[in-house]
């Protein structure tokens, strides 16, 4: 294949591929974002993401958060391998170690890169091993959920004011789906998780609403408002890790390519409270931090459940 029937994005990866291998890109440095390589190279946005997705699938690169695309760092040498049989491995695996290993991989890559075969991997462990543990993937993420569910506090360790608990509930709830973005994503609201640490979570904020005469549609349905709340916004966790490492930009790079398409809709006359309100802040700049709209949310929420619930004691007799 010559130079003038290579694919534009293969020329591009080889360049960067280049600069890595001479030592131009160090491990974590930046590689050109899709917008510097459109520019540089005078290609499309779409061909400049092909080319940094094809360093990403060589290994070459990958996306750091809040930051870009990166130059990956080399793999590390393996130790030599001691003598052992080859039903060692077996033998060593526990359900817990599997279940632990499959949460540090979507952790660290995120639901979609999990796989029964890259957990046994990792374990230095024949690819059906886990299966004698954990019947499928699906099975392995429940555990994996419950897992981390079970670093929220307990019932019985809960203050008892009713305000009290439920922030409790919310904040813990809130910071497992922090440190663990995948979570947000394995199922619905409409289809709860039947997993005991997810019970006891309920359990936690119900008993916060008990007493206080509410009915038990109530109870359960500002439940779900709360756990929902969280939820909505620890998706987004993880949508932002793909987007970043699907088009190597990060959040202010890929707002720097709407700045066209903004301009255009305040221009337009159609959006006056918008425009309004974008003007006001040109000066000062917008940053959207999920902490901050998940502390407005439940502080918003508490302060009406605080209204139903004292009204409610205001009527009882």
């Amino acid at each position: 294949m010559t130079a003038h029937t290579t694919p534009p994005y293969l020329r591009i990866a080889a360049e960067i591929r280049r600069r890595i291998v001479d030592g131009e890109l160090a491990p974590g440095d930046r590689v050109p974002s899709t917008r510097r390589i459109a520019e540089e190279w005078g290609v499309a946005l779409a061909t400049a993401t092909k080319a940094l997705t094809a360093l990403r699938q060589e290994g070459l690169v990958r996306a750091q958060e809040r930051v870009g695309t990166v130059v990956a760092s080399p793999p590390r040498r393996a130790a030599p391998a001691r003598p052992r049989t080859a039903a060692a491995p077996e033998r060593e695996l526990t359900r817990e170690r599997i279940v632990r290993t499959a949460i540090e991989i979507a952790d660290a890559e995120g639901l979609a890169a999990l796989s029964m075969r890259g957990v046994a991997a990792r374990l230095g462990a024949a690819t059906m091993s886990p299966y004698r543990y954990v019947n499928s993937k699906d099975d392995l993420v429940l555990l994996m959920a419950d897992t981390v569910l079970g670093q929220l506090p307990r019932p019985s360790r809960a203050p008892a004011a009713w305000r009290t608990r439920l922030e409790l509930g919310a904040r813990s709830l809130w910071a497992v789906h922090r440190a663990h973005p995948w979570l947000a994503q394995i199922g619905p609201l409409t289809r709860p998780l039947m997993l005991p640490n997810l019970m006891t979570y309920s359990e936690l904020m119900l008993s916060g609403l008990d007493g206080h005469g509410l009915d038990p549609t109530t109870m359960l349905n500002l439940n779900v408002l709360l756990y929902s709340h969280v939820q909505g916004l620890a998706v987004q966790l993880e949508r932002e890790a793909q987007a970043q490492s699907v088009t190597g930009l990060s959040e202010d790079e890929w707002m720097d390519t709407q700045t066209s398409a903004l301009a255009a809709l305040t221009a337009s006359g159609d959006y006056p409270t918008f425009t309004r309100v974008i003007t006001a802040i040109t000066e000062t700049g917008y940053d959207l931090h999920l902490d901050e709209l998940f502390e407005i949310g439940l502080t918003s929420m508490l302060d009406g459940m605080a209204v139903l619930i004292e009204g409610r004691r205001a009527k009882a007799p």
